[in-house]
Protein backbone atom coordinates (compact mmCIF):
# COMPACT_ATOMS: atom_id res chain seq x y z
CA UNK A 1 0.00 0.00 0.00
CA UNK A 2 1.45 3.16 -1.16
CA UNK A 3 1.57 6.08 1.47
CA UNK A 4 0.89 9.46 -0.64
CA UNK A 5 -2.16 10.65 1.23
CA UNK A 6 -1.13 12.38 4.35
CA UNK A 7 -0.51 11.26 8.12
CA UNK A 8 -2.85 11.85 10.72
CA UNK A 9 -0.08 11.76 13.21
CA UNK A 10 3.44 10.68 13.38
CA UNK A 11 5.44 8.59 15.94
CA UNK A 12 8.91 6.80 15.54
CA UNK A 13 7.18 3.71 17.18
CA UNK A 14 3.96 2.25 16.83
CA UNK A 15 3.12 -0.39 18.86
CA UNK A 16 0.03 -2.63 18.48
CA UNK A 17 -1.04 -4.60 21.29
CA UNK A 18 -1.11 -3.35 25.12
CA UNK A 19 -0.14 -6.79 26.51
CA UNK A 20 3.58 -7.36 29.09
CA UNK A 21 5.42 -7.54 25.37
CA UNK A 22 3.68 -4.69 24.14
CA UNK A 23 4.38 -2.68 27.01
CA UNK A 24 8.02 -3.92 27.93
CA UNK A 25 8.84 -3.00 24.17
CA UNK A 26 6.80 0.67 24.18
CA UNK A 27 8.82 1.42 27.55
CA UNK A 28 12.15 0.88 26.09
CA UNK A 29 11.42 2.70 23.11
CA UNK A 30 10.14 5.59 25.31
CA UNK A 31 12.81 5.13 27.70
CA UNK A 32 15.18 6.16 24.34
CA UNK A 33 13.41 9.29 24.04
CA UNK A 34 11.51 8.02 20.92
CA UNK A 35 8.41 9.01 20.35
CA UNK A 36 6.05 6.10 21.07
CA UNK A 37 2.38 5.18 21.03
CA UNK A 38 0.78 1.98 21.92
CA UNK A 39 -2.67 1.03 20.04
CA UNK A 40 -5.03 -0.84 21.89
CA UNK A 41 -8.13 -2.77 20.19
CA UNK A 42 -10.67 -2.54 23.09
CA UNK A 43 -11.32 0.55 25.62
CA UNK A 44 -8.96 -1.65 28.38
CA UNK A 45 -5.26 -1.89 28.35
CA UNK A 46 -3.24 -5.38 29.25
CA UNK A 47 -5.16 -8.26 26.99
CA UNK A 48 -4.32 -11.69 28.54
CA UNK A 49 -1.23 -10.68 30.05
CA UNK A 50 -3.55 -8.58 32.69
CA UNK A 51 -5.47 -11.98 33.32
CA UNK A 52 -2.41 -13.83 34.45
CA UNK A 53 -0.64 -14.87 37.45
CA UNK A 54 1.83 -12.96 35.82
CA UNK A 55 4.74 -15.56 36.27
CA UNK A 56 8.09 -14.45 34.09
CA UNK A 57 9.85 -16.69 33.12
CA UNK A 58 13.36 -14.83 32.44
CA UNK A 59 16.18 -16.86 33.38
CA UNK A 60 19.66 -16.16 35.27
CA UNK A 61 18.30 -12.51 35.80
CA UNK A 62 18.93 -10.51 39.53
CA UNK A 63 15.66 -11.62 40.77
CA UNK A 64 16.87 -14.89 40.78
CA UNK A 65 20.07 -14.00 42.30
CA UNK A 66 18.58 -12.07 45.05
CA UNK A 67 16.17 -14.97 45.78
CA UNK A 68 19.47 -17.23 46.28
CA UNK A 69 18.22 -20.88 43.90
CA UNK A 70 21.13 -20.92 42.04
CA UNK A 71 19.70 -20.01 38.34
CA UNK A 72 22.17 -19.57 35.83
CA UNK A 73 21.70 -18.63 32.19
CA UNK A 74 24.00 -21.79 31.69
CA UNK A 75 21.54 -23.92 33.41
CA UNK A 76 18.39 -22.68 31.32
CA UNK A 77 20.21 -22.92 28.41
CA UNK A 78 20.70 -26.95 29.43
CA UNK A 79 17.27 -26.89 29.97
CA UNK A 80 16.02 -25.52 26.99
CA UNK A 81 18.33 -27.46 24.71
CA UNK A 82 17.33 -30.67 26.32
CA UNK A 83 13.70 -29.99 25.08
CA UNK A 84 14.08 -27.99 21.96
CA UNK A 85 17.02 -29.75 20.78
CA UNK A 86 18.66 -27.44 17.74
CA UNK A 87 15.63 -25.70 16.74
CA UNK A 88 15.44 -22.13 17.09
CA UNK A 89 18.82 -21.76 18.61
CA UNK A 90 19.43 -17.91 17.28
CA UNK A 91 16.33 -17.06 18.58
CA UNK A 92 16.87 -19.15 22.27
CA UNK A 93 20.70 -17.57 22.62
CA UNK A 94 19.13 -14.06 22.20
CA UNK A 95 16.26 -14.98 24.37
CA UNK A 96 18.41 -16.22 26.93
CA UNK A 97 21.86 -13.23 26.41
CA UNK A 98 18.55 -10.46 26.63
CA UNK A 99 16.61 -12.25 29.64
CA UNK A 100 18.80 -10.58 32.23
CA UNK A 101 19.18 -7.32 30.66
CA UNK A 102 15.53 -6.84 30.63
CA UNK A 103 15.02 -7.45 33.94
CA UNK A 104 17.49 -5.37 35.05
CA UNK A 105 16.15 -2.44 31.96
CA UNK A 106 13.01 -2.84 34.21
CA UNK A 107 14.14 -3.05 37.50
CA UNK A 108 15.80 0.47 37.30
CA UNK A 109 12.24 1.93 36.56
CA UNK A 110 11.00 3.20 40.19
CA UNK A 111 7.16 2.03 39.22
CA UNK A 112 8.96 -1.68 38.81
CA UNK A 113 9.19 -4.25 41.18
CA UNK A 114 9.54 -7.76 41.09
CA UNK A 115 10.01 -10.87 43.48
CA UNK A 116 10.56 -14.54 42.88
CA UNK A 117 7.80 -17.03 43.67
CA UNK A 118 8.98 -20.88 43.93
CA UNK A 119 6.62 -22.55 40.86
CA UNK A 120 8.48 -25.47 39.12
CA UNK A 121 9.79 -25.92 35.58
CA UNK A 122 6.98 -28.40 33.43
CA UNK A 123 10.11 -30.75 32.83
CA UNK A 124 11.92 -33.21 34.59
CA UNK A 125 15.54 -32.31 32.19
CA UNK A 126 18.91 -31.36 32.01
CA UNK A 127 18.78 -27.86 33.83
CA UNK A 128 15.51 -28.14 35.53
CA UNK A 129 15.29 -25.91 38.28
CA UNK A 130 13.70 -27.47 41.15
CA UNK A 131 12.22 -24.39 42.61
CA UNK A 132 11.59 -23.12 39.10
CA UNK A 133 12.92 -19.63 37.30
CA UNK A 134 10.32 -17.70 37.53
CA UNK A 135 8.98 -14.28 39.32
CA UNK A 136 6.02 -12.04 39.76
CA UNK A 137 5.50 -8.59 39.88
CA UNK A 138 5.00 -6.99 43.50
CA UNK A 139 1.32 -5.73 44.23
CA UNK A 140 0.59 -2.08 43.09
CA UNK A 141 -1.52 0.08 45.46
CA UNK A 142 -4.37 1.40 43.20
CA UNK A 143 -3.73 4.85 44.42
CA UNK A 144 -0.45 5.13 42.99
CA UNK A 145 -1.23 4.56 39.45
CA UNK A 146 -4.05 6.58 40.03
CA UNK A 147 -6.20 7.54 36.84
CA UNK A 148 -4.64 4.86 34.61
CA UNK A 149 -5.93 2.54 36.77
CA UNK A 150 -9.40 2.50 34.96
CA UNK A 151 -7.47 1.45 31.74
CA UNK A 152 -6.53 -1.61 33.11
CA UNK A 153 -8.21 -4.88 32.42
CA UNK A 154 -10.01 -5.65 35.58
CA UNK A 155 -9.92 -9.86 36.59
CA UNK A 156 -11.03 -12.39 34.41
CA UNK A 157 -14.04 -13.01 36.41
CA UNK A 158 -14.57 -9.63 36.77
CA UNK A 159 -14.02 -8.66 33.57
CA UNK A 160 -16.47 -11.24 31.82
CA UNK A 161 -19.12 -10.25 34.42
CA UNK A 162 -18.98 -6.63 33.53
CA UNK A 163 -17.18 -5.17 36.76
CA UNK A 164 -14.37 -3.25 37.29
CA UNK A 165 -11.56 -3.46 40.15
CA UNK A 166 -12.20 -5.39 43.03
CA UNK A 167 -11.01 -3.28 46.39
CA UNK A 168 -7.00 -3.40 47.05
CA UNK A 169 -4.21 -3.03 45.40
CA UNK A 170 -3.70 -4.65 41.80
CA UNK A 171 -1.91 -7.99 42.12
CA UNK A 172 -0.86 -10.63 39.29
CA UNK A 173 -1.36 -9.73 36.00
CA UNK A 174 -3.13 -6.55 36.78
CA UNK A 175 0.03 -5.65 38.40
CA UNK A 176 2.31 -6.33 36.04
CA UNK A 177 0.70 -4.33 33.39
CA UNK A 178 -0.22 -1.02 35.68
CA UNK A 179 3.58 -0.92 36.54
CA UNK A 180 4.50 -1.20 33.08
CA UNK A 181 2.03 1.70 31.91
CA UNK A 182 2.67 3.93 34.58
CA UNK A 183 6.44 3.51 33.56
CA UNK A 184 5.78 4.25 30.27
CA UNK A 185 3.53 7.31 30.44
CA UNK A 186 6.06 8.88 33.15
CA UNK A 187 8.57 8.90 30.77
CA UNK A 188 6.94 11.47 29.17
CA UNK A 189 7.71 10.08 25.68
CA UNK A 190 4.56 6.99 25.12
CA UNK A 191 1.07 7.29 24.43
CA UNK A 192 -1.93 5.27 24.94
CA UNK A 193 -4.72 5.17 22.20
CA UNK A 194 -7.43 2.76 23.21
CA UNK A 195 -10.34 1.99 20.44
CA UNK A 196 -7.93 1.19 17.95
CA UNK A 197 -7.58 -1.39 16.11
CA UNK A 198 -4.42 -1.57 13.44
CA UNK A 199 -6.09 -2.82 10.20
CA UNK A 200 -3.07 -2.20 7.08
CA UNK A 201 0.53 -2.08 7.36
CA UNK A 202 1.49 1.00 5.12
CA UNK A 203 4.65 0.28 2.59
CA UNK A 204 7.28 2.80 0.73
CA UNK A 205 10.03 2.09 -1.19
CA UNK A 206 9.54 -1.38 0.29
CA UNK A 207 9.64 -0.53 3.92
CA UNK A 208 7.36 -0.70 6.31
CA UNK A 209 6.64 3.31 7.45
CA UNK A 210 3.21 2.89 9.53
CA UNK A 211 -0.39 1.91 10.11
CA UNK A 212 -3.84 1.97 9.28
CA UNK A 213 -5.91 1.86 12.35
CA UNK A 214 -9.92 1.51 12.88
CA UNK A 215 -11.08 3.71 15.23
CA UNK A 216 -14.72 5.19 16.15
CA UNK A 217 -14.31 8.12 14.41
CA UNK A 218 -12.93 5.93 11.47
CA UNK A 219 -9.64 5.07 9.90
CA UNK A 220 -6.53 6.99 10.74
CA UNK A 221 -2.92 6.64 9.26
CA UNK A 222 -0.15 6.88 12.22
CA UNK A 223 3.71 6.64 10.37
CA UNK A 224 6.43 5.08 12.37
CA UNK A 225 9.49 6.30 11.79
CA UNK A 226 11.82 3.73 13.51
CA UNK A 227 9.59 0.91 13.20
CA UNK A 228 6.28 -0.90 13.91
CA UNK A 229 6.08 -3.73 16.69
CA UNK A 230 2.94 -5.89 16.31
CA UNK A 231 2.64 -7.58 19.78
CA UNK A 232 -1.21 -7.89 19.57
CA UNK A 233 -1.60 -11.54 20.80
CA UNK A 234 -2.58 -14.60 18.32
CA UNK A 235 -5.59 -15.11 16.83
CA UNK A 236 -7.59 -17.49 19.20
CA UNK A 237 -10.67 -15.38 19.69
CA UNK A 238 -10.86 -16.53 15.64
CA UNK A 239 -12.96 -19.56 14.85
CA UNK A 240 -12.73 -19.16 11.46
CA UNK A 241 -8.60 -18.77 11.62
CA UNK A 242 -8.69 -21.81 14.33
CA UNK A 243 -10.30 -23.79 11.27
CA UNK A 244 -7.97 -23.01 8.60
CA UNK A 245 -4.98 -23.53 10.79
CA UNK A 246 -6.15 -26.68 12.36
CA UNK A 247 -6.11 -25.18 15.61
CA UNK A 248 -8.21 -27.38 18.32
CA UNK A 249 -10.56 -26.19 21.06
CA UNK A 250 -13.10 -22.99 20.26
CA UNK A 251 -12.97 -19.38 20.71
CA UNK A 252 -15.49 -19.70 22.90
CA UNK A 253 -13.09 -21.91 25.22
CA UNK A 254 -9.85 -19.81 25.42
CA UNK A 255 -8.83 -17.72 28.20
CA UNK A 256 -8.40 -14.46 26.32
CA UNK A 257 -10.34 -10.93 26.66
CA UNK A 258 -13.65 -11.78 24.73
CA UNK A 259 -13.87 -10.44 21.24
CA UNK A 260 -10.20 -9.94 20.90
CA UNK A 261 -6.96 -11.48 19.24
CA UNK A 262 -8.78 -12.24 15.80
CA UNK A 263 -5.91 -11.85 14.24
CA UNK A 264 -5.95 -8.92 11.84
CA UNK A 265 -2.43 -7.47 12.71
CA UNK A 266 -1.09 -10.89 11.70
CA UNK A 267 -3.58 -11.00 8.46
CA UNK A 268 -1.98 -7.15 7.63
CA UNK A 269 1.37 -8.74 7.74
CA UNK A 270 0.69 -11.62 5.56
CA UNK A 271 -0.67 -9.26 3.01
CA UNK A 272 2.30 -7.69 2.52
CA UNK A 273 3.92 -10.99 2.40
CA UNK A 274 5.72 -12.29 5.72
CA UNK A 275 6.09 -15.59 6.66
CA UNK A 276 4.31 -17.72 9.17
CA UNK A 277 4.95 -20.57 11.58
CA UNK A 278 3.26 -23.06 13.59
CA UNK A 279 -0.19 -21.95 12.97
CA UNK A 280 -1.85 -24.95 14.28
CA UNK A 281 -0.35 -24.84 18.18
CA UNK A 282 -1.49 -22.85 21.06
CA UNK A 283 -0.69 -22.74 24.87
CA UNK A 284 -3.19 -25.16 25.76
CA UNK A 285 -4.83 -26.28 29.31
CA UNK A 286 -7.75 -27.80 30.26
CA UNK A 287 -11.36 -25.88 30.78
CA UNK A 288 -14.20 -26.45 32.67
CA UNK A 289 -16.22 -26.02 31.32
CA UNK A 290 -18.71 -22.99 31.91
CA UNK A 291 -22.40 -22.26 31.98
CA UNK A 292 -22.32 -19.50 29.99
CA UNK A 293 -20.84 -21.68 27.39
CA UNK A 294 -17.29 -20.17 27.50
CA UNK A 295 -14.52 -22.05 29.90
CA UNK A 296 -12.21 -21.41 33.07
CA UNK A 297 -8.36 -22.32 32.83
CA UNK A 298 -7.69 -25.22 35.48
CA UNK A 299 -4.71 -26.18 36.90
CA UNK A 300 -3.50 -27.95 40.17
CA UNK A 301 -5.49 -30.95 40.32
CA UNK A 302 -5.21 -32.12 44.42
CA UNK A 303 -8.20 -34.96 43.50
CA UNK A 304 -10.25 -36.72 41.45
CA UNK A 305 -9.95 -38.57 37.83
CA UNK A 306 -10.22 -37.69 34.68
CA UNK A 307 -12.10 -39.75 32.24
CA UNK A 308 -12.96 -39.80 28.40
CA UNK A 309 -15.85 -41.11 26.18
CA UNK A 310 -15.03 -44.57 27.56
CA UNK A 311 -14.93 -43.93 30.58
CA UNK A 312 -11.47 -44.54 31.36
CA UNK A 313 -8.58 -42.54 32.65
CA UNK A 314 -5.89 -41.42 29.89
CA UNK A 315 -3.08 -39.06 31.29
CA UNK A 316 -2.00 -38.24 34.48
CA UNK A 317 -4.48 -35.35 35.97
CA UNK A 318 -1.42 -33.69 37.44
CA UNK A 319 0.61 -33.19 34.45
CA UNK A 320 1.42 -28.92 33.76
CA UNK A 321 -1.62 -27.78 32.37
CA UNK A 322 -0.22 -27.09 28.56
CA UNK A 323 0.75 -30.72 28.64
CA UNK A 324 -2.68 -31.84 30.11
CA UNK A 325 -3.98 -29.80 27.20
CA UNK A 326 -2.17 -31.90 24.63
CA UNK A 327 -3.14 -35.12 26.45
CA UNK A 328 -6.91 -33.77 25.42
CA UNK A 329 -6.37 -32.88 22.04
CA UNK A 330 -4.21 -35.94 21.18
CA UNK A 331 -7.15 -38.51 20.78
CA UNK A 332 -10.69 -38.93 20.18
CA UNK A 333 -13.15 -38.69 22.86
CA UNK A 334 -11.41 -36.41 25.29
CA UNK A 335 -13.43 -33.56 24.45
CA UNK A 336 -15.60 -32.86 26.27
CA UNK A 337 -13.83 -35.01 29.49
CA UNK A 338 -14.90 -35.51 32.80
CA UNK A 339 -13.76 -34.79 36.07
CA UNK A 340 -14.91 -37.23 38.31
CA UNK A 341 -14.63 -36.29 42.30
CA UNK A 342 -16.14 -36.91 45.39
CA UNK A 343 -17.87 -35.08 48.06
CA UNK A 344 -14.82 -35.21 50.69
CA UNK A 345 -14.33 -31.17 50.35
CA UNK A 346 -18.10 -30.83 50.37
CA UNK A 347 -18.19 -31.12 46.43
CA UNK A 348 -15.92 -28.73 45.93
CA UNK A 349 -13.87 -29.12 42.41
CA UNK A 350 -10.21 -30.65 43.34
CA UNK A 351 -8.92 -28.19 41.58
CA UNK A 352 -7.75 -24.10 40.75
CA UNK A 353 -10.25 -22.88 38.62
CA UNK A 354 -10.32 -19.09 36.89
CA UNK A 355 -12.61 -18.06 37.13
CA UNK A 356 -14.46 -20.24 39.23
CA UNK A 357 -18.09 -20.43 39.55
CA UNK A 358 -20.40 -21.60 42.60
CA UNK A 359 -21.35 -25.71 42.23
CA UNK A 360 -25.00 -24.97 42.49
CA UNK A 361 -24.38 -22.30 39.00
CA UNK A 362 -22.73 -25.85 36.96
CA UNK A 363 -25.64 -27.96 38.52
CA UNK A 364 -28.64 -25.94 37.53
CA UNK A 365 -26.65 -25.64 34.03
CA UNK A 366 -25.78 -29.35 33.76
CA UNK A 367 -22.14 -28.07 33.10
CA UNK A 368 -21.66 -30.24 36.57
CA UNK A 369 -23.62 -33.81 37.59
CA UNK A 370 -24.03 -35.29 40.60
CA UNK A 371 -24.89 -38.54 41.46
CA UNK A 372 -25.06 -41.63 44.62
CA UNK A 373 -23.79 -44.31 42.59
CA UNK A 374 -21.08 -44.32 39.81
CA UNK A 375 -23.36 -46.33 37.32
CA UNK A 376 -25.51 -43.55 37.87
CA UNK A 377 -23.43 -40.79 37.03
CA UNK A 378 -21.91 -42.66 33.88
CA UNK A 379 -25.36 -42.25 32.53
CA UNK A 380 -25.61 -38.90 33.30
CA UNK A 381 -22.64 -38.23 31.42
CA UNK A 382 -22.86 -40.76 28.24
CA UNK A 383 -20.06 -43.03 29.57
CA UNK A 384 -20.43 -46.91 30.05
CA UNK A 385 -21.35 -47.51 33.63
CA UNK A 386 -19.13 -50.66 34.19
CA UNK A 387 -16.23 -49.01 32.66
CA UNK A 388 -16.22 -46.06 35.18
CA UNK A 389 -17.21 -48.02 38.02
CA UNK A 390 -13.78 -49.98 37.10
CA UNK A 391 -11.90 -46.84 36.65
CA UNK A 392 -12.48 -45.66 39.79
CA UNK A 393 -11.98 -48.72 41.80
CA UNK A 394 -8.65 -49.15 39.62
CA UNK A 395 -7.56 -45.87 40.88
CA UNK A 396 -8.63 -46.02 44.11
CA UNK A 397 -6.24 -49.52 44.63
CA UNK A 398 -3.39 -46.71 43.87
CA UNK A 399 -4.93 -44.69 46.07
CA UNK A 400 -4.16 -46.90 48.70
CA UNK A 401 -0.61 -48.07 47.68
CA UNK A 402 0.19 -45.06 46.53
CA UNK A 403 1.26 -45.70 43.30
CA UNK A 404 -0.06 -44.64 40.25
CA UNK A 405 0.87 -47.69 37.91
CA UNK A 406 -0.90 -46.72 34.84
CA UNK A 407 0.32 -42.82 34.75
CA UNK A 408 3.03 -42.23 37.54
CA UNK A 409 0.77 -39.48 38.85
CA UNK A 410 2.49 -38.07 41.99
CA UNK A 411 5.95 -38.89 40.92
CA UNK A 412 7.01 -35.44 39.77
CA UNK A 413 7.57 -32.72 41.81
CA UNK A 414 5.02 -30.64 39.64
CA UNK A 415 2.36 -33.01 40.28
CA UNK A 416 2.73 -32.60 44.05
CA UNK A 417 3.44 -28.37 44.18
CA UNK A 418 -0.56 -27.89 43.99
CA UNK A 419 -1.10 -30.37 46.91
CA UNK A 420 0.09 -28.41 50.24
CA UNK A 421 1.30 -30.72 53.41
CA UNK A 422 1.47 -34.29 52.33
CA UNK A 423 0.35 -36.78 53.95
CA UNK A 424 1.48 -40.02 54.16
CA UNK A 425 1.89 -41.46 50.98
CA UNK A 426 0.56 -39.84 47.45
CA UNK A 427 -1.01 -36.84 48.12
CA UNK A 428 -2.20 -36.81 44.34
CA UNK A 429 -3.90 -40.27 44.86
CA UNK A 430 -7.01 -39.20 46.64
CA UNK A 431 -9.74 -42.25 46.32
CA UNK A 432 -12.91 -41.08 45.08
CA UNK A 433 -14.90 -43.41 47.38
CA UNK A 434 -17.21 -40.75 49.28
CA UNK A 435 -20.74 -40.44 48.06
CA UNK A 436 -22.45 -38.44 46.50
CA UNK A 437 -20.29 -38.20 43.14
CA UNK A 438 -19.99 -35.36 40.71
CA UNK A 439 -18.74 -34.86 37.06
CA UNK A 440 -17.58 -32.13 36.20
CA UNK A 441 -17.35 -31.22 31.93
CA UNK A 442 -14.08 -30.19 30.65
CA UNK A 443 -12.80 -28.96 27.63
CA UNK A 444 -9.80 -27.78 25.86
CA UNK A 445 -9.20 -24.25 26.39
CA UNK A 446 -6.00 -22.00 25.93
CA UNK A 447 -3.98 -19.55 26.81
CA UNK A 448 -3.42 -18.09 23.32
CA UNK A 449 -2.23 -19.35 19.65
CA UNK A 450 1.50 -19.28 19.60
CA UNK A 451 1.53 -19.51 16.20
CA UNK A 452 2.32 -16.76 14.24
CA UNK A 453 4.59 -14.33 12.11
CA UNK A 454 8.15 -16.02 11.85
CA UNK A 455 11.19 -13.87 13.26
CA UNK A 456 14.84 -13.56 13.46
CA UNK A 457 16.34 -12.94 16.94
CA UNK A 458 15.87 -9.60 16.82
CA UNK A 459 11.98 -10.13 16.31
CA UNK A 460 12.07 -8.76 12.71
CA UNK A 461 9.65 -10.17 10.28
CA UNK A 462 10.35 -13.02 7.54
CA UNK A 463 9.28 -12.91 4.46
CA UNK A 464 8.86 -15.80 2.56
CA UNK A 465 12.03 -15.87 1.03
CA UNK A 466 13.65 -15.75 4.84
CA UNK A 467 14.17 -11.96 4.17
CA UNK A 468 13.53 -9.35 7.15
CA UNK A 469 10.61 -7.05 5.88
CA UNK A 470 12.20 -3.35 6.89
CA UNK A 471 10.59 -1.52 9.70
CA UNK A 472 8.12 -4.62 10.74
CA UNK A 473 9.00 -6.46 13.81
CA UNK A 474 6.68 -9.19 16.12
CA UNK A 475 6.33 -10.25 19.46
CA UNK A 476 4.62 -12.46 21.69
CA UNK A 477 1.41 -14.28 19.86
CA UNK A 478 1.46 -12.64 17.28
CA UNK A 479 5.06 -14.06 16.27
CA UNK A 480 5.85 -17.65 15.94
CA UNK A 481 6.94 -18.62 19.68
CA UNK A 482 10.96 -19.85 19.77
CA UNK A 483 10.15 -22.63 22.25
CA UNK A 484 7.66 -24.52 19.07
CA UNK A 485 5.69 -27.22 20.42
CA UNK A 486 6.85 -27.07 23.58
CA UNK A 487 6.55 -24.95 27.00
CA UNK A 488 9.18 -25.32 29.15
CA UNK A 489 7.93 -23.48 32.27
CA UNK A 490 5.52 -21.07 33.92
CA UNK A 491 5.49 -17.29 32.32
CA UNK A 492 7.50 -18.88 29.02
CA UNK A 493 4.94 -16.33 26.86
CA UNK A 494 5.14 -13.43 28.59
CA UNK A 495 9.01 -13.50 29.35
CA UNK A 496 9.62 -14.25 25.95
CA UNK A 497 7.25 -11.91 24.34
CA UNK A 498 9.08 -8.91 27.14
CA UNK A 499 12.50 -10.00 25.99
CA UNK A 500 11.96 -9.89 21.70
CA UNK A 501 9.54 -6.25 22.15
CA UNK A 502 13.13 -5.32 24.00
CA UNK A 503 15.12 -6.89 21.57
CA UNK A 504 13.05 -5.40 18.31
CA UNK A 505 13.02 -1.71 20.03
CA UNK A 506 17.00 -1.93 19.88
CA UNK A 507 17.39 -2.95 16.16
CA UNK A 508 14.95 -0.15 15.86
CA UNK A 509 17.50 2.44 17.60
CA UNK A 510 20.36 0.66 15.50
CA UNK A 511 21.72 -1.25 18.90
CA UNK A 512 20.75 -4.62 18.32
CA UNK A 513 22.88 -7.70 19.25
CA UNK A 514 22.41 -9.79 16.38
CA UNK A 515 22.72 -8.35 12.93
CA UNK A 516 22.95 -11.49 10.62
CA UNK A 517 21.67 -10.62 7.23
CA UNK A 518 19.38 -12.68 6.17
CA UNK A 519 18.77 -11.36 2.50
Amino acid sequence: MAGAEPWDDEYDVVVAGSGAGALTGALAAAGRGLRTVVLEKTALVGGTSAYAGAAVWLPGSQVQQRAGIGDSTESARAYLTALLGEAEAERREAFLETAPEVVAFLERDPAIDFAFRPFPDYFAAPGRSAAGRSFVPLDLPAERLGELAALVRPPVDRDRAGLGHPEGPLSAGRALIGRLLLALVTTGNGTVRTGTSVTRLIVEDGRVTGVEAGTADGPVRLRAARGVLLAAGGFEGNDAMREKNGVPGAAGWTMAPRGVNTGEPLLAATAIGAATGLMDEAWWCPGVAQPDGGAAFTLGFHGGLMVDASGRRFANESLPYDRMGREMAAGPGRVPAYLIFDSRNGGRLPAITVPGRPAEEHLAAGTWVRADGLAELAELIGVPGDALTATVERFNGFAATGVDEDFHRGEDPYDRFFTGASPDGNPCLVPVDRPPFYAARMVLSDLGTKGGLRTDPDARVLDRDDRPIPGLYAAGNTSASFAGRCYPGPGVPIGSAMVFAYRAVHDMAGTGTSRKDHS
